[in-house]
């Protein structure tokens, strides 16, 4: 059995229930940015054909961890924003076309959209309430339709989708199907393929357990020239390295996104943390964090005047577990949560917790005493 609890040398006391917000790095992660960072004061970029090589080695993980078709559909970006940028701000709109998002999403999937205005695209929320929320996103669809960009999971409530059920409704209406994978990608398996959707893209920082200012965009091989270019650097050329060349044109690849130089000191941050994922395995990370979300479900169901804001069915959630507690007002709970050193946030209608696949029982059985007594009064 791999033992993975020696990567996460949290300090004696804290509770780490935030991974949905900023994760903890793995301490491999650690070592690879300080051999990176004692590499550049002993020897500069002599060795930079051998970063090259760590970052195609990234490129091949989150291939993996994505069930992407080749490497050739993955950029390297700087945040999810950046991803839904080149998405909203590279489609050929119309007057009259329509997104379609749900009332739930976080800013970077509503704003973004919302950016389009001027361009005379009209954004449809869908509210998620109900038994079937992919029935009504999917009713939402009309003529005008363009396409869906919808977060697998939602940030607040944890409310998972069902993608590849969302990837043939819009298939079978020609909508094209975006995903923002933060909240999902690290946390649970994901694949893109099953998914049918033509773009995804999230952050590293999050169940990804690496570095802010990293992140994926996978997008679709069919659908990458239907978006146009507004970035354009050396690194973006289909010949690049070829620096007095001089006709030029975009790569074919999703490096085309990639308008000028890596972030390769959070390559090495992020590499290493994937490298534990698949150490452990996706199928056993998302069967560990089921049941440590399952351990905090039962426990807060079991406090007087705790209600529990995220779904219960466990096909309907990932990581995050929403509630909020009678008698408390959420921001006071939030603050008495942190001055006992359980790292979490206030989020939608209570506090979200988060644990991930190496948080110990110990920890949230200790959280769940806590809680005991902050519901007892």
């Amino acid at each position: 059995m791999y033992v993975f609890h020696d990567e996460f040398p949290l300090e004696n006391g804290l509770r780490y229930l935030n991974h949905a917000a900023v994760a903890p790095w793995p301490k491999r992660s650690a070592e690879a940015v300080r051999r990176f960072s004692e590499a550049n004061v002993t020897s500069g970029a002599r060795d930079y054909p051998d970063w090259l090589k760590l970052e195609r080695s990234l490129r091949e993980r989150l291939m993996r961890l994505l069930n992407a078709p080749s490497t050739g559909d993955i950029a390297l970006v700087k945040n999810t924003s950046e991803a839904l940028s080149f998405v909203a701000f590279g489609l050929d709109w119309r007057p009259g076309d329509q997104v379609i998002i749900s009332n739930e999403e976080f800013p970077s999937n509503r704003i973004v959209w919302l950016a389009l205005a001027a361009q005379g695209v009209e954004v449809v929320e869908v509210s998620l309430k109900g038994d079937d929320p992919e029935a009504a996103l999917l009713a939402a669809f009309t003529p005008r339709t363009r396409l869906l960009s919808i977060s697998a999971v939602q940030f607040a409530s944890g409310l998972r989708l069902d993608l590849p059920r969302l990837g043939r409704g819009c298939r079978q209406h020609g909508v094209l199907f975006c995903v923002d994978a933060i909240q999902q990608l690290g946390a649970l398996p994901f694949d893109v393929q099953a998914y049918d959707c033509d773009f995804a893209m999230a952050d590293g920082h999050k169940w990804m357990l690496g570095p802010e200012g990293l992140g994926v965009f996978y997008c679709r091989t069919a659908v990458r020239d239907q978006l146009k270019l507004h970035e354009y650097g050396w690194h973006m050329l289909e010949h690049a390295g070829d620096y007095t060349r001089q006709d030029w044109q975009p790569a074919r690849s999703a490096r085309r996104f990639e308008c000028g130089s890596p972030n390769m000191l959070g390559a090495f941050a992020l590499e290493a943390s994937l490298s534990l994922l698949e150490e452990v395995g996706m199928e056993r990370v998302g069967a560990l964090l089921e049941e440590r979300v399952q351990q905090l479900t039962d426990g807060i169901a079991r406090l007087p005047g705790a209600t529990l804001r995220s779904p219960l069915a466990t096909q309907r959630r990932a990581g995050i577990l929403n509630f909020s507690l009678a008698g408390w007002d959420n921001a006071a709970l939030y603050q008495r949560l942190r001055e006992e050193q359980v790292i979490c946030v206030q989020r939608g209608p209570g506090v979200r917790l988060s644990p991930h696949f190496y948080t110990r029982e110990q920890v949230i059985e200790e959280v769940l005493e806590l809680l005991t007594q902050l519901a007892k009064g």
